[in-house]
């Protein structure tokens, strides 16, 4: 079969389609119905302004508030585990996670950094707790932790890990963003002996990551659950009824990708995203893999959280500006909820984008929406008239 061919443009809109963020971000808010769409969202506990999971649902309808994706996990219509990251999934993914649990739990087990030290009478002791007492967070138990260092990590904490990759423990809740512990069996919906066999699990991951993606590398495809192997996604491919692709990137070159079966039909009604500017987070899942991203847009992005300060570009926690089907800049926020105030820390405009008045004014009204989902009235832009911009 000859390839598809996709110019550049082309590829951005029908990226930002599948990543849902091509329409306006209005109307009713359907929580579940975004992360079905999206696979799972990324939690994580930095908040500078709002946490990483509460923006990626904010970007997509800014309607959300923070104070509705957590009642989900406790109706047990998500679970919490490891994709690439820790995440939320929908629960009707569970059936396919069997190898993802065996996988990561046997890991754990191995791995140095999660080596508890405790006897397997103690390890049992922790779980019979839990058993007896319902759900716990690692507060309950006494720490041995000596720093913040992961190997000086409590062994109960350790052990908890290794329980919770295993799936022989589970997230009931979180409280203030704290995790709760308790038995697999009574958060899961069904055990794993009833859950899909390999095989289908497999097929099922890997159709269900190139559906939300629409257009994907193998690569690419292993990494969207990263819940196979490499070897395991290029067999699914010479089997699969797919469509092949050339994809073309940002500086021109063309790259071999797969599309999904339904391709054409998605191209066919392919539009362009609306012109509102955008502020993403770091950690969204239309820019989570740095490579793809610029390839397709030419963006050059990194998470420096964890760089010293010295040596970074940009920033601690820097955002990506979307505007249409491009990226015009990034800009680092910081937020002081108790004093009711967000302030702009640092502005990086992208080489060869002008930010007249027009632009400036779409990125005040984005940052003062963004600020109302933290609770926050007052927003101080100090930074970008350091770098010569005016509001």
């Amino acid at each position: 079969m000859v390839a598809l061919e996709i110019p550049n443009r082309q590829a951005r809109w029908l990226w930002l389609q599948a990543n849902g963020l091509a329409q306006a971000p209005t109307g009713p808010v359907d929580v579940m119905g975004t992360i079905h769409a999206l696979g799972f969202v990324q939690i994580d506990t930095v908040r500078n302004v709002t946490r990483a999971h509460h923006h990626i649902l904010w970007s997509r309808n800014q309607n959300y508030r923070e104070g509705m994706l957590w009642p989900l996990l406790e109706q047990r219509n998500l679970f919490e585990h490891f994709t690439h990251d820790a995440s939320l999934l929908p629960m009707e993914v569970f059936p396919l996670w069997r190898r993802q649990f065996q996988r990561l739990g046997e890991k754990a087990a191995r791995g140095a950094w999660l080596q508890s030290g405790l006897g397997r009478a103690e390890i049992e002791n922790i779980r019979k707790r839990i058993e007896a007492e319902g759900p716990l967070s690692t507060h309950a138990f006494d720490s041995g932790a000596r720093g913040k260092e992961m190997w000086a990590r409590p062994p109960h904490k350790k052990a908890l890990d290794q329980m919770w990759y295993a799936g022989d423990l589970a997230t009931s809740h979180r409280q203030n963003f704290v995790k709760f512990y308790d038995l697999g069996e009574r958060i899961f919906p069904t055990t794993f002996s009833d859950a899909e066999d390999d095989a289908q699990a497999i097929d099922k991951l890997h159709h269900s990551a190139l559906n939300r993606m629409a257009m994907a590398t193998p690569g690419e495809v292993q990494r969207f659950w990263d819940a196979t192997s490499a070897a395991e996604v290029r067999d699914w491919i010479a089997q699969a009824e797919l469509v092949p692709l050339r994809v073309q990137a940002a500086d021109g070159t063309w790259r071999d990708s797969w599309g999904a079966p339904d391709i054409e039909d998605r191209l066919a009604r392919l539009a362009p995203p609306g012109k509102r500017l955008r502020l993403l987070n770091p950690f969204d899942p239309a820019i989570q893999d740095r490579t793809r991203l610029e390839r397709l847009f030419g963006f050059d992005y990194r998470n420096e959280m964890f760089v010293p300060q010295a040596k970074r570009r940009w920033g601690y926690y820097v955002y990506p500006l979307l505007e249409g089907d491009r990226f015009v800049g990034r800009v680092e926020l910081k937020a002081d909820r108790g004093k009711g105030r967000m302030q702009v820390t640092g502005f990086w405009p992208e080489r060869r984008v002008k930010w007249g008045a027009a632009r400036l004014n779409r990125l005040q009204h984005e940052l003062t929406r963004f600020a109302r989902l933290a609770g926050v009235t007052e927003v101080q832009t100090h930074a970008l008239h350091e770098t010569g911009a005016t509001l």
